[in-house]
C-alpha cells in the first residue's frame, strides 16, 4: 500500500476530528467517540476501499476488545460504590495524613507510586481506576486526581502487567529479550522522572515541583532504577512490580523528612479530617484493595490458581481479510478473555469479599447494595458508549491499513532525524488502540526495519517505541474515559485529554530527544 500524501491526510483525518472535538470543543466521548467511529468508516470504505467483509470483521475485533476494557469499568466502578458506601475513603484520607500531612507528598504517594505499583500487577486501565477515586476521597479535585495519575503510572506500563507489552515487541521482532531490555528499562526509567515531575506541577505550579523535587528524585531513582536491575537480570515479568515495592519503601523514609511532614496549615487540616473521619483502622479502610492486590498476586505467580481462572475463555477467532489496494490482515485468534482471570473479574472478586468484610463489620446503612448498584450502574453509561465507538474507530483504522499509513508517512518523511520521531510512532499506536502491547504489534517490526535501514540502533530505537507506547497509552481516549468515569467526570474527557495530552507529548519529545542524542553517541 502506497503511503502517499494524500493517503496520509485521509488517514489522519480520522484522529484530527475526535482531537479537534476532545480537546478544542471539549467534547465527552460519548459525543465525539461516533464523529471519529463515522468519519473513520467513511475513509476507509471509500479512499482506503476496505470492503464489507473487512469492516465486519473489525467491528467484530472492536466488540471483543471494547469488552476487555469495559469488564475493569463496570468493575471498578462497582469498587468504588462499595468502599465509598462503608465510608472507607474518608478513613484512608485520615491515614494518609497521618503518613504525610504534605499534600504533594500524598498525591505523589498514590498516584504515582501506588499507581505504578498497580501497574506492575495489573495495568489494562485499572491503576487509574482506583486511584483516582480513594485521591478524590483525600480531597483533591477529580480532574487533578485523574490526569495526575494518568501521567504518573505511564512509566510503568511496558514491564507493566507482567511485561505482556514487552513479550509482545519480542515476538514479533525475533530478538532476544536480554538485547531489547536493558535499553527499554533505562529509557523507561528516565521517564520516571518526568513522570514524577508532572504530577507536582499538577499540583501546585513550578512551587509545587520545587517543593517536591528532592522527594522525585529519591524516588525515581529507586522505583526506575530497580526496573533496570530486575529488566537486565532477565527478570521482565517483575521489572515494574518490583520497582513499584521499592517505592513505597523509599516513601516510609522521604516522608520522616521534615520538609514532606506539611505545613502548620496541612497538619491542621489533617487533624482536622481525623476527626471527622469514620473510626475504622487503617488496614479495614484499604482492606478492598489489600484484597485485590492478594487476588492478582495470586492469579498471576500462584500456578493452580492460575489454571484454574483460564478455565473458561472467551477466544473468538476471525477470517483472512483484506481490502481492494491489497492491505491484508491475516486470520487471528483475539487474546483470550479468561472470565475468571481477567483484570476486571479480579475486581469482582474484591467487591463480593470487601462488601462481605464491610457488611459484616457494619458500616452499611440500611439500603446501601441498591445505592452500589443503582450508582453502579447510572456511572456506567457514558463510558460504555465513549469505549465503544473510540475501540471501532480504532479498528477501522488498523484493518483498512491507515495506522500503517501513518506511520510510515512518519518514518519517511523525517529521514535523518527519524530518532526524533521513533516514540511518536509508538504513542501513536498506543492512542488508537489504548496499548502499549497493540502498538508494539503494530509498528515494533516497521521500527526495527526503518533502524536497519538507516543504520540506527535496533535495540535503542525500540527502546523508544516502548516508550512512546507506554505514555501514548496513557493520553489514548479509552484509557482516559476508564479515568473519567470513576469520578463523575463523564461528558468532561475532552479536559482531561487536553491536560494529559500536554504533559505525555511532553516526555514522548523528550524520549525523543534522548533517542536522537544516544543515536548520535552510537
Amino acid at each position: 500500500m502506497q503511503a502517499s500524501i494524500p493517503m496520509w491526510l485521509a488517514a489522519a483525518l480520522p484522529i484530527a476530528v475526535v482531537l479537534y472535538l476532545m480537546v478544542v470543543r471539549r467534547w465527552g466521548g460519548t459525543k465525539a467517540g461516533p464523529a471519529g467511529w463515522l468519519t473513520s468508516l467513511l475513509v476507509a470504505a471509500t479512499v482506503y476501499q476496505a470492503g464489507p467483509a473487512v469492516l465486519l470483521a473489525s467491528q467484530g475485533k472492536a466488540l471483543f476488545r471494547s469488552l476487555l476494557v469495559l469488564y475493569i469499568i463496570w468493575m471498578a466502578l462497582a469498587l468504588y460504590q462499595v468502599v465509598k458506601e462503608a465510608g472507607a475513603l474518608e478513613a484512608i484520607g485520615a491515614g494518609m495524613s497521618r503518613l504525610t500531612a504534605d499534600r504533594a507528598m500524598q498525591l505523589l504517594v498514590l498516584a504515582w507510586v501506588f499507581a505504578s505499583f498497580l501497574q506492575g500487577v495489573t495495568g489494562f486501565g485499572v491503576p487509574v481506576a482506583v486511584v483516582a477515586p480513594m485521591l478524590v476521597g483525600l480531597g483533591f479535585p477529580a480532574l487533578t486526581a485523574v490526569v495526575a495519575t494518568g501521567v504518573a503510572h505511564g512509566w510503568a506500563v511496558t514491564f507493566g502487567s507482567l511485561a505482556s507489552s514487552f513479550y509482545a515487541m519480542i515476538a514479533v521482532t525475533g530478538i532476544d529479550g536480554h538485547v531489547l531490555a536493558p535499553w527499554s528499562a533505562a529509557m523507561l526509567g528516565l521517564a520516571a522522572l518526568p513522570c514524577g515531575m508532572a504530577v507536582a506541577v499538577i499540583h501546585r505550579g513550578r512551587a509545587g515541583l520545587r517543593h517536591a523535587l528532592p522527594a522525585i528524585l529519591v524516588l525515581a531513582g529507586v522505583m526506575g532504577g530497580t526496573q533496570l536491575a530486575l529488566a537486565s537480570l532477565g527478570m521482565w515479568s517483575l521489572a515494574s512490580f518490583g520497582g513499584g515495592i521499592a517505592g513505597p519503601a523509599a516513601v516510609t523514609l522521604v516522608t520522616r523528612v521534615k520538609r514532606y511532614r506539611g505545613t502548620d496549615a496541612e497538619r491542621g487540616a489533617a487533624a482536622q479530617a481525623a476527626v471527622h473521619a469514620p473510626a475504622m483502622s487503617m488496614l479495614e479502610a484499604m482492606s478492598a484493595y489489600l484484597v485485590l492486590l492478594v487476588i492478582v498476586l495470586a492469579v498471576r505467580l500462584v500456578g493452580p490458581v492460575r489454571d484454574l481462572v483460564q478455565t473458561f475463555a472467551l477466544q473468538p477467532r476471525l477470517p483472512e481479510t483484506s481490502t481492494a489496494l491489497g492491505w491484508v490482515n491475516p486470520a487471528t485468534a483475539e487474546r483470550p478473555l479468561y472470565l475468571l482471570g481477567h483484570a476486571g473479574a479480579q475486581i469482582l472478586f474484591a467487591c463480593v469479599v470487601a462488601w462481605l468484610i464491610f457488611r459484616l463489620r457494619g458500616r452499611y446503612a440500611p439500603g446501601s447494595a441498591r445505592r452500589i448498584a443503582g450508582n453502579t450502574l447510572r456511572g456506567s453509561v457514558k463510558p460504555t458508549v465513549g469505549i465503544l465507538f473510540m475501540v471501532g474507530m480504532a479498528m477501522f483504522m488498523v484493518d483498512s491499513g491507515m495506522t500503517y499509513v501513518l506511520a510510515v508517512g512518519v518514518s519517511r518523511a523525517l529521514g535523518p532525524v527519524y530518532p526524533l520521531a521513533a516514540p511518536f510512532i509508538g504513542a501513536l499506536g498506543a492512542f488508537m488502540t489504548g496499548s502499549n502491547t497493540n502498538s508494539n504489534v503494530l509498528f515494533a517490526p516497521l521500527q526495527q526495519g526503518t533502524a536497519t535501514m538507516l543504520g540506527l540502533s535496533v535495540p535503542l530505537t525500540l527502546a523508544a517505541q516502548n516508550l512512546g507506547g507506554a505514555i501514548g497509552s496513557v493520553f489514548a481516549p479509552a484509557k482516559v474515559i476508564v479515568g473519567c468515569s470513576t469520578v463523575g467526570l463523564g461528558g468532561a474527557e475532552g479536559e482531561v485529554l487536553r491536560r494529559i495530552l500536554l504533559y505525555g507529548i511532553a516526555i514522548v519529545a523528550l524520549g525523543g530527544l534522548v533517542t536522537a542524542l544516544l543515536s548520535l553517541l552510537l
